[in-house]
């Protein structure tokens, strides 16, 4: 939550400094760890970045009055500095953010403001993401005690991967205090390994995607990449919040190895028309923190048009392609592949980064945009609900989105607290709603206010939401009243959540060494890339605790088609407890296992 306290102050910020060309400087909490600053300097393309576990060099104020100077020249109007509270330099000088401004005054003269959030960072309402942690964590503490005995070890409940697991509490601490001797004794490195993969990870990200100009070892003369592989990227299905900041990451990682990269605009439609350009490293300034789909994107597929992208693809002499989008993008990538034997342009590898607010593409637990989406309905049903305060005891039956997933409706139950979450997945008869009627009954008249009953779109074709409003509204007739809302494409609107803005840059970034790594071995002498094997079309997801890229053909055997759901979804396993939550009866078993901190929890997996 606190994350997303700061993302939303720099947001903030961002959208009035523009007009005043200024250099804003944000403190961030952490003391001595760097999460919160590295975090979301990935998350708002923060220029420069100070974190205690990589001090910057005793010549800092040098390298910073350069990196900003450059990006002015270049035309940047607003510069964002962030500071961790136990930032300092290799020599262990601590450094202010009052420090950090007198230099920017002094040396470039520019206008900058300083902004300290203090505790406003522990403030607000807790995210959808942190409620449903806790709600799993608290399941999984008090399984834990329950199945304790005098010889177990203390535990710490935390989450690796999507598992909610146990690790042992000693271990934790001595993997603590390691970090703080490494710091102490000036090894940096080990500092920030034992902080774990994901940290790791996303400091290499930022170094990387901060560069002002991509190094001049990997051009030639005329400023044209050495390697030269030219890449394309594009958008196929609906709009999720995340696309933006993937495509910023795949542009920015390409360009700085020395590729070229084209923006096909309107999906298979634009491709088809030409509507192709190629994108610069300033084209995708600002994208990261920025909903929609910025190339735009459309549903259509591509059966029935292969000659017509074929001859787009050799137009442009396209080597390798990368596909955001949600279950249409998984099967067009699929549709394209078919037909290579057809088309010898479709044969150059193509991967797939699922980017759907409903979370229904196989081979991945986590879309791109699911979180922000499901963000978007806890706080619209935090306001519905507040809208009803000083009002008799009201129940409100709210439709969401997904197609066939009920993975938001169940998610969005979790994490408000909802009383039922009907969804295709989990079948139910007019007893089921019933029995759950009586139930609502039975809390209104022990002293519940507040009802909430969720229904995925597509929960089941006779048992409308219309028909679910209206059975409570008949049968609650003197103890509560009913409302019904269907929140349509507003859980498609919004800022994306750090989750999905860290998310999706580091795919993309993935993306582009797998997809270099599979022309380099599948090019010839001409540049004519021959891509047969079928793990050369491939679907990056996110499986467990790790990234992992899935050949499409090897997804078709999971995969649902006619209700374009996965055949297995792991969220499924957390309907008993929505249902324990909401006092209803079941049955919930623990999630995951008893790992070791040398088994790598890691917390930030998948963001």
């Amino acid at each position: 939550m606190a994350l997303h306290r700061i993302i939303e102050a720099i947001d903030a910020i961002s959208s009035t400094a523009y007009s005043h060309q200024r250099t804003f400087i944000m403190e961030v909490m952490g003391r001595h760890c760097g999460y919160l600053a590295i975090s979301a300097a990935i998350a708002t393309e923060a220029d420069f970045m100070f974190i205690p576990e990589e001090p910057v060099s005793v010549n800092w104020k040098d390298e910073i009055c350069v990196k900003l100077h450059q990006e002015r020249s270049a035309g940047q109007r607003l510069n964002i500095v962030i500071v961790a509270e136990g930032a300092m330099d290799r020599e262990g000088h601590p450094i202010t953010a009052e420090d950090v401004k007198k230099v920017i005054d002094e040396r470039l003269k520019h206008d900058a403001r300083i902004t300290v959030l203090g505790h406003v960072q522990r403030g607000g309402n807790p995210s959808a993401f942190d409620r449903i942690l806790a709600c799993r964590m608290g399941a999984e503490a008090t399984l834990a005690l329950m199945e304790a005995t005098k010889d177990s070890v203390p535990v710490v409940i935390s989450l690796d991967g999507n598992q909610a697991v146990r690790v042992p509490l000693m271990e934790c601490v001595e993997r603590t205090q390691a970090v703080a001797k490494a710091m102490a004794e000036k090894r940096w490195a080990d500092a920030v390994k034992l902080r774990g993969r994901s940290f790791e990870r996303n400091l290499e990200t930022y170094k990387m995607l901060t560069r002002l100009k991509p190094p001049k070892e990997n051009f030639d003369a005329d400023g044209k990449g050495i390697e030269g592989y030219r890449l394309a990227v594009m958008h196929i299905g609906a709009p999720a919040c995340g696309m933006n900041a993937a495509v910023r990451s795949f542009v920015r990682n390409a360009i700085y190895r020395g590729d070229v990269v084209y923006g096909i605009n309107d999906g298979v439609e634009g491709l088809i028309a030409g509507n192709v350009r190629e994108l610069g490293w300033s084209d995708v300034s600002g994208w990261v923190g920025q909903g929609g789909a910025y190339l735009g994107t459309k549903r259509t597929l591509p059966e029935g048009k292969f000659k017509e992208i074929a001859a787009r693809l050799k137009e442009f002499k396209i080597q390798g392609l990368l596909i955001i989008g949600g279950f249409e993008s998984y099967h067009a990538a699929g549709q394209i592949a078919d037909q290579r034997d057809n088309y010898p342009q479709f044969c150059i590898p193509i991967v797939v980064i699922p980017s759907t607010i409903s979370n229904n593409v196989p081979g991945t637990e986590f879309s791109l945009g699911c979180d922000t989406g499901l963000n978007e309905i806890t706080e619209i049903c935090d306001r519905i609900r507040q809208s009803a305060q000083g009002t008799k005891r009201r129940v409100f039956v709210i439709e969401t989105m997904g197609g066939y997933c009920g993975y938001l409706a169940t998610l969005a139950g979790l994490a408000g607290g909802a009383d039922a979450a009907y969804i295709y997945e989990e079948k139910f008869s007019i007893k089921d709603l019933q029995q759950d009627v009586y139930h609502m009954a039975s809390k209104m008249a022990e002293g519940v206010s507040r009802g909430l009953i969720l229904r995925n779109e597509k929960a089941s074709e006779n048992y409308s939401t219309d028909f679910i409003y209206r059975l409570y509204s008949e049968e609650g007739k003197g103890l509560f009243t009913c409302r019904m809302n269907i929140l349509g494409h507003m859980q498609q609107g919004g800022s994306p959540t750090p989750f999905d803005r860290n998310m999706g840059t580091k795919m993309a970034a993935k993306c582009v060494d797998w997809l270099a790594t599979q022309i380099k071995a599948n090019i010839d002498a001409n540049g004519v890339v021959n891509c047969k094997s079928p793990d050369t079309a491939t679907l990056l997801g996110i499986v467990s605790r790790q990234y992992r890229f899935s050949p499409l053909v090897d997804l078709i055997a999971e995969t649902n088609f006619d209700q374009r759901i996965p055949k297995k979804q792991w969220w499924l396993r957390l309907r008993p407890l929505l249902r324990i939550l909401a006092k209803h009866d079941s049955a919930y078993e623990e999630e995951g296992m008893y790992i070791t901190v040398e088994e790598e929890c890691d917390t930030d997996a998948v963001a």
